[in-house]
């Protein structure tokens, strides 16, 4: 009987609540004392609640962690204390039986706090049974692990959009807003930090900012000795005190424009004469503007010292700045000739931003072979990792699986279920989900089949529930269709659930869903 009340109570909220307004609040030590007729003991488990006070009258005694909204009728209790409050598993637990007979009621014995985790997305609650703590302890662990090594790589992006955003302020001489882009990335202290030290120094001493840009340059030579970047710094230093403060002349800025119209001109009527010209900018004190402007006419021009001179650029001849951008144009642009360089340059460098930047060439490139072979080689975990992702953002399913099945490192081997999700590989990821062997990997393919979405995972997700013994693993499979939003298929298995922790869990994912088929089956449970 407790049990059906527990279901009939879930169905009966869910259908008074709308899907989209629904909370979760748990009720771990419930309600101690009973009411006359003999009911003691504690609510063990926690119920969803629609957000906001929720107040029981008449004023006979405050009910747990329970507010809003009134109900009509007044429901005749006895007194009750309040239990502690905390996070509590799905439903209601079960009631014990209390003394009977009218009179004094004293306090009865508290329910016990139950247990509750967040799955892999926030709206998936995942009831824990004894059996199961281990298992989720290890799931919760690893997926910890996997944030915090998304983080770092999100953090990288986003100081890189910074520092993007800076060179490009750079390049339109909009000299304020790279001052403040790169004193984001230099207070930051992060791996562009050095580099952003020297252009904030740069900008300002377009703005005339003399004491500003000596103490930048005084701070990179403190904090960043062996910096590539030194070496501009001395020669900027140079200029700063040769110049005593004073702002770039308006008429320079004029003599820029002309420049540029006359790079594109000489570039379009004469690029044999162009070349020479163009090198000169390059390795000179041109601005950054000019520089950047040089490299991108000298990319367009197809001859042999044009791309001579980028290749040159490729391998460090000129700022760090510009070496990105010329990998980026052999990556784009380039033959067989100059993703040869790219994989010279991968080979020869320790910078391992660098390093990530060619891989995405090769990827723009469709250079699948060398990808796959730093996928395999590459020591720097890190970077292995971006060959795989770049292998599944290129669909390149024959590579990704060839080397999950002599694969041995578990990260690795977990990047490429992420990189084959990305290919849209169901097949692979049904083959994955059925015969791994790990645990982990297994209920990792399993998750990356519910966000493929397709009816064939679906099927599959449904198959491997009805053989599966691991509850840990059903409960993958559960939240894998949860995400699907494929509620014929949950209460499909709901109906056919003995386990009473699991359906609960079932129950409780319906009751949150807009779906029909869910609603229909919150009033079947009602009947």
């Amino acid at each position: 009987m407790m049990i059906r009340q527990s279901f009939t109570f879930a169905a009966l909220l869910a259908l008074a609540i709308p899907a989209s307004a629904q909370v979760v609040v748990g009720v771990p030590g419930g309600v101690s004392g009973g009411v006359p007729g003999g009911v003691s003991g504690g609510v063990q488990g926690g119920v969803v609640v629609p957000p906001g006070p929720f107040v029981v009258p008449p004023p006979s005694g405050p009910l747990g962690m329970l507010a809003n909204p009134p109900l009509t009728t007044p429901m005749m209790i006895g007194p009750m204390s309040i239990g502690p409050f905390g996070p509590g598993p799905l439903g209601m637990g079960p009631i014990g039986p209390g003394p009977l007979g009218p009179g004094p009621i004293g306090p009865g014995p508290q329910g016990p706090v139950g247990a509750w985790t967040f799955a892999n997305r926030p709206e998936s609650f995942t009831y824990i049974d004894e059996q199961g703590r281990e298992a989720e302890q290890r799931d919760r662990d690893r997926e910890m692990k996997d944030r915090e090594a998304e983080r770092a790589r999100m953090e990288r992006e986003r100081e890189q959009n910074l520092y993007d955003q800076g060179t490009d302020a750079l390049f339109e001489n909009r000299w304020d807003r790279a001052v403040s882009y790169f004193s984001r990335i230099a207070d930051n202290k992060g791996t562009r930090a050095d580099a952003a030290l020297y252009w904030k120094a740069y900008a300002q001493n377009r703005l005339g900012q003399n004491a500003e840009a000596l103490a930048a340059i005084a701070e990179l030579t403190k904090s960043y000795p062996s910096s590539t970047y030194l070496k501009y710094a001395r020669a900027l230093e140079v200029e700063v005190r040769g110049r005593g403060g004073q702002p770039v002349r308006l008429e320079a800025q004029g003599d820029e424009d002309i420049k540029l119209i006359a790079i594109n001109a000489l570039a379009n009527s004469n690029p044999q004469e162009a070349v020479p010209i163009l090198e000169g900018f390059l390795s000179g004190n041109s601005t950054p503007r000019l520089k950047r402007q040089a490299l991108f006419v000298l990319a367009q021009i197809n001859t042999a010292r044009a791309r001579e001179v980028l290749k040159n650029v490729a391998k460090g001849s000129a700022i760090p700045e510009l070496q990105g951008r010329a990998i980026q144009y052999l990556g784009a642009h380039g033959g067989a000739e100059s993703r040869a360089t790219l994989a010279e340059v991968y080979g020869s460098t320790t910078d391992v931003e660098l390093k990530r930047r060619i891989l995405r060439a090769f990827m723009a490139a469709g250079e699948k072979d060398r990808l796959f072979a730093a996928a395999q080689n590459e020591t720097v975990p890190e970077l292995r990792l971006e060959a795989v992702r770049q292998l599944g953002a290129m669909g390149a399913n024959d590579y990704l699986w060839q080397m999950y099945q002599k694969e041995s490192s578990v990260d690795v081997k977990r990047q490429i279920i992420s990189a084959l999700q990305v290919a849209g590989n169901v097949t692979r990821m049904i083959e994955i989900a059925k015969s791994e062997k790990d645990p982990d990997l297994r209920r990792s393919a399993i998750r990356n089949l519910g966000i493929m979405g397709s009816k064939t995972a679906g099927d599959t997700l449904v198959e491997l529930y009805g053989t599966e013994q691991d509850a840990n693993t059903r409960r993958t499979i559960v939240n894998g269709l949860y995400q699907q939003g494929n509620a014929t298929a949950l209460v499909a298995l709901a109906r056919k659930e003995q386990d009473i922790a699991m359906k609960k869990d079932i129950v409780q994912k319906l009751s949150t869903m807009d779906s029909k088929v869910a609603r229909d089956y919150m009033l079947e449970l009602l009947k």
